[in-house]
């Protein structure tokens, strides 16, 4: 049995129909709306504490959205944990931002998802810096080089490295300060 594809457009009439409940969680992924557990206290803390450290960063030229969508295709409408977005492009914007310099997923239970269907949304798109910090293995995947089927470079750090955003390659990140203590 095929399942109901949905584009973006039905995909926003059925949230202003009321269709989804009040604070449930889903996506728009390839045509398929995907719910979206809620967080646990360690990825809630992750979120704040990574947003902080973002906007201290790169604030002054870039909206630092959080768990907020990108309408990245005519079937896709993901909500990344993290996506960097110039201030030009998101005034631009008639609806969601269609592009972003950099977009990171937390990830603790979606670590399939992420790797695989969102890799696939978010290289399509363009997006040429996608990481996620694999809160399982305690490192960062770092993924880049955009193909049609995913990404063509993956890099694994631990936490005793660091690295550049490829649109900001002078500010470092440390990959410990990512994954806090939890």
């Amino acid at each position: 049995m095929t399942r109901r594809r949905f584009s973006v457009k039905e995909y926003a009439k059925m949230g202003d129909a009321g269709i989804f409940a009040p604070g449930e969680r889903v996506e728009l992924l390839e045509g398929e709306i995907i719910a979206v557990s809620p967080q646990n206290p360690r990825h809630a803390r992750r979120i704040s504490r990574i947003n902080t450290l973002l906007v201290g960063l790169f604030g002054k030229t870039h909206e630092i959205r959080v768990q907020l969508p990108l309408t990245l295709s005519k079937t896709s409408e993901p909500e990344p944990d993290f996506a960097l977005v110039s201030f030009q492009e998101s005034d631009a914007a008639k609806r969601h931002p269609a592009c972003a310099d950099w977009v990171m997923e937390i990830s603790d239970t979606t670590l399939s998802l992420d790797r695989n269907k969102k890799a696939r949304v978010y290289a399509q798109a363009g997006i040429r810096d996608y990481w996620i910090l694999n809160m399982q293995k305690k490192r960062l995947e770092v993924r880049r080089q955009p193909t049609e089927e995913g990404y063509a470079s993956l890099t694994l750090l631990s936490p005793d490295q660091s690295l550049g955003l490829l649109a900001f390659p002078e500010v470092e990140l440390k990959v410990a300060d990512l994954l806090g203590d939890d």
